[in-house]
């Protein structure tokens, strides 16, 4: 069995195509969707398209639950934007996804963690807004009641592996669309990876082991950033083009 892991792709079309070449190029049909498809200052409608076309296996993630949860006068700019690129279709498509699901008898998607959607795994903020990797006992505490060898998560954007002592194993793909962003959850921070690339994960399973392999895809990320910059997000134009949301 072997199938790629897609995430926060945020409405960045550009990034998803290159991502499906490299699929494609690697002879992989099979992929898994965790989530944030949209919310973004680049191309909802066509990454809704793309998406709805290719039928992956999905799960919503926090950003999808606010195109079809929040009042639009309420929405972050990123929402709004996407919000108004996209169709009646692309949201019921979202309402009628699962927020957690198991697929291939034995792999456990969720967006974020399985009991939130907007809670960080894999890393933790501290109080000063400084990001670090989460402990062991954090990562199991989340992970309990999870009865999957494998676990996909997203949300941070941050590709990382992690096999748990009873030999789970809990992967983040990173983020297809979006290398750098920021918050002011739970205090002011940013994550960034510091590159471009659209990054995606490759998932094999030999003799009941799991063998995970980073993808990180160069593709034209100017195209990307001149759409943010013609809906007047420069923080986004910058992190699209570099990778980082520091100046």
């Amino acid at each position: 069995m072997k199938f790629a892991v897609l995430a926060d792709i945020h409405g960045n079309s550009f990034a998803l195509e290159a991502v499906l070449q490299d699929m494609d190029a690697l002879g992989v049909t099979d992929a898994v969707n965790l989530g944030d498809f949209f919310s973004g200052p680049i191309d909802a409608a066509k990454t809704a398209s793309i998406l709805m076309e290719r039928d992956f296996a999905s799960v919503r993630g926090n950003h999808d639950r606010y195109l079809i949860e929040q009042d639009p006068t309420n929405m972050g700019p990123s929402d709004r934007v996407a919000l108004d690129q996209l169709s009646e279709q692309h949201l019921q498509w979202i309402a009628d996804l699962p927020t957690t699901r198991t697929v291939f008898d034995d792999v456990f998607l969720c967006h974020a963690t399985p009991r939130s959607d907007s809670t960080y795994w894999l890393e933790r903020v501290e109080n000063n807004g400084v990001v670090r990797p989460a402990s062991l006992a954090e990562v199991k505490a989340e992970a309990d009641g999870v009865d999957a060898s494998l676990i996909l998560c997203a949300h941070t954007h941050i590709p990382r592996c992690v096999r748990l002592p009873d030999g789970r194993v809990i992967v983040n793909p990173g983020s297809v669309g979006c290398p750098a962003y920021d918050d002011d959850m739970p205090v002011y921070h940013y994550m960034q990876t510091g590159t471009p690339n659209a990054s995606y994960a490759l998932l094999e399973r030999h003799h009941g082991e799991w063998n995970v392999t980073f993808r990180s895809v160069l593709y034209d990320a100017k195209q990307a950033s001149d759409c943010a910059l013609l809906n007047e997000r420069r923080d986004w134009a910058r992190a699209l083009q570099t990778g980082w949301f520091e100046e």
